[in-house]
């Protein structure tokens, strides 16, 4: 019996240890300067991110990819690289403020100044070379 005891108490002190340290990691990692490679999430309902790079890697990059090739498995997710639908800017910021079939709508989570920085940042990456600019009131538009 004071085997068991000793080893539970051992099996406790080390399920905390590792607890506490897990709960420490990631206050540290955020407070101590975040890059896009190591994306942070954003507390609450709304994105907190302004960036199109920063929005990409923390919101699109799950499904798209960061090579914005797109995936396919439990879904599939369009490639965004060279994609001609992107031409018509009018195009990806209805599919980021409404959605589309597996893509979520963003609106309520992003603002326009948001939608418009991820939207010409796709239009103007991964082999996309779409240089008219989305802006805040071609947002509020598509939002009518």
């Amino acid at each position: 019996m004071i085997q068991v005891n000793s080893i539970s108490r051992t099996a406790f002190a080390a399920i905390m240890s590792a607890t506490l340290l897990l709960l420490s990691s990631p206050a540290y990692a955020q407070s101590a300067g975040r890059s896009v490679s190591e994306p942070a999430l954003s507390p609450g309902f709304r994105f907190i991110e302004q960036s199109g790079e920063d929005l990409f890697a923390n919101v699109c990059r799950g499904c798209h990819m960061s090579d914005g090739k797109g995936a396919a498995g439990a879904g599939t997710y369009p490639s965004l690289a060279g994609n001609s639908n992107l031409e018509s800017s009018g195009y990806p910021v209805g599919i980021v403020v409404n959605g589309q079939r597996g893509m979520p709508p963003f609106g309520a989570m992003m603002s326009d100044e948001q939608v418009a920085a991820v939207v010409n940042y796709v239009r103007t990456h991964f082999g996309n070379a779409y240089r008219d600019t989305v802006t805040v009131e071609d947002v509020r538009a598509v939002r009518r």
